[in-house]
């Protein structure tokens, strides 16, 4: 499943996932009349079977009518896709890192309803270049794989000499969803505090609270202990393996789809470079090991040996010692095997790579004309997590005027680190635990434990936009509110 893209030219096509609109599908009539270029882009949320380490297990899939997972567009594209429900039940997806009306963003509430089984919906806006990732907003079939890369090529792409490899990053449990979450909040239903009904059919592990030390106190790491950790739908057991040039370089753009798994990234041999975050530009950062939470995606350059080889792309597990990954070979290399477990396990994730983060579009200067602080609260026991102490449904919404610079600093007093999450909009970091940064443009952003970050955006696009944690287990249980953007006039 991965995305490649040899020098100059598609090798490979990639996958990608929708999000609910109020739209009609396109009659047949247009579409048969409609230039190639301008024909809507099909779509199916469908059920498979993916072999995980020899079992077979019912996922998910976002799939186009070759097969395809996802979807790449191409420099100057509208997002003009035509989206198909035969999941088996209803369905919504909400296209993360895209920023249409808020009718097509891909959330069910009163207004917004989901996609029946056997029905469709049609979405059609201009899309933001980079790499960001389609997956489903409806109960918990996130965690049963209804998900896929979306990919917006930029001019700059389709110039550079470069090969392009997408890799989204999963974690996985042949357990029910519902089960699982039940086992956390000690519920039957399994449904928690968060109001979003259905919880979905699905895999999920038995529970797994990785602990480390902070100034004393246990931090939590991990809620799930999962079966397997994916790449691209496979393990290390039998990983994809790319093919790639000696001496090339490669644009490794990777999704943290995990439902709530942190990694660390390990190119191993290799040196990279940070060119983008969530899809924005960055001036680059060097390194060979970077952290990417929930919903994140960092892009990175790498430039191979003249001489080629073998080389894995690992995901380490945060506070573990599992691991997952593809391999980058060049013709002629030997691949050998790459044990699914590491020697130790891995250290949290903190905010490291974040501080250095520059991003090469600024939002520019300018003042604040609304300014709220958002605590990150609730705990492992009871299994309860929560905005400024409210569940989602026992919300305040914060409500701003279109137009206004809006500064949040989210302060985490929890146990455990947060990833969240902004639909409708892009900010940016321009404070860590009080120090000013001129950061990276995200829409999701890591808030370690007992740690603050502070971000800006312009309420530019009207409409009730939610605010959450990308863990789906605390989302679930409560912790999102919304930010209601008014129109002007």
């Amino acid at each position: 499943m991965t995305l490649a893209l040899s020098r100059r030219r598609l090798l490979s096509t990639a996958m990608a996932g929708g999000c609910a609109a109020l739209l009609p599908a396109f009659p047949r009539s247009v579409l048969a009349a409609a230039p190639a270029k301008d024909r809507p882009i099909r779509l199916t949320i469908e059920r498979r079977t993916l072999d995980v380490n020899g079992k077979a297990a019912s996922v998910f899939g976002i799939r186009q009518p070759d097969g395809t997972h996802g979807l790449v567009l191409d420099p100057g594209r509208r997002f003009l896709v035509d989206l198909a429900n035969r999941a088996g039940e209803e369905a919504v997806i909400h296209w993360h890192g895209q920023t249409p009306p808020h009718a097509q963003d891909g959330v069910a509430d009163i207004n917004r309803p989901t996609i029946r089984d056997g029905g469709s919906a049609s979405y059609d806006f201009a899309p933001r270049t980079g790499t960001h990732w389609m997956h489903s907003h409806h109960g918990l079939q996130e965690q049963l794989l209804m998900a896929a890369p979306l990919v917006v090529r930029g001019p700059d792409d389709v110039r550079a000499d470069e090969q392009e490899v997408t890799v989204l990053l999963h974690d996985f449990t042949f357990r029910d969803p519902a089960e699982v979450l039940a086992s956390l909040t000690g519920s039957a239903g399994g449904t928690g505090h968060g109001g979003h009904g259905q919880m979905g059919h699905g895999s999920h592990g038995s529970m797994g609270h990785g602990a480390m030390n902070h100034g004393g106190m246990a931090m939590d790491l991990n809620d799930v202990e999962y079966d397997a950790y994916l790449a691209n739908d496979r393990t290390l057991a039998d990983p994809e393996v790319v093919r790639v040039e000696r001496g090339g370089r490669v644009r490794l753009r990777v999704i943290n789809g995990a439902t709530s798994t942190a990694f660390h990234l390990d190119l191993g041999r290799l040196t990279g470079e940070v060119v983008a975050a969530d899809g924005n530009p960055v001036h680059p950062v060097i390194g060979n090991r970077f952290g990417i939470s929930m919903g994140q995606r960092l892009d990175i350059r790498l430039t191979l040996p003249a001489d080629g080889g073998a080389f894995p792309i690992l995901a380490l597990r945060e506070g573990a010692m599992q691991r997952t990954g593809i391999v980058l070979a060049t013709p002629g290399a030997i691949v050998q095997r790459v044990a699914e477990q590491g020697e130790a396990a891995t250290e949290a994730l903190d905010l490291s790579l974040e501080r250095r983060l520059v991003a090469e579009q600024s939002l520019g200067t300018r003042a604040a004309d609304r300014t709220a602080r958002v605590r990150l609260t609730g705990s492992m026991t009871p299994y309860v997590w929560s905005l400024d102490d409210r569940t989602f449904g026992t919300h305040a919404p914060l409500t701003v005027r279109q137009g206004q610079r809006v500064e949040l600093t989210f302060e985490n007093p929890s146990m455990m680190a947060h990833p969240m999450h902004l639909h409708g909009h892009h900010f940016q970091v321009v404070a860590i635990d009080g120090r000013p940064v001129v950061g990276a443009v995200r829409d999701t952003v890591l808030v370690p434990t007992m740690g603050s970050v502070t971000v800006a955006f312009d309420a530019d696009n009207p409409g009730r936009w939610p605010l959450h944690c990308h863990n789906l287990l605390h989302m679930a249980t409560g912790m999102m509110t919304e930010v209601v953007v008014e129109g002007v006039g």
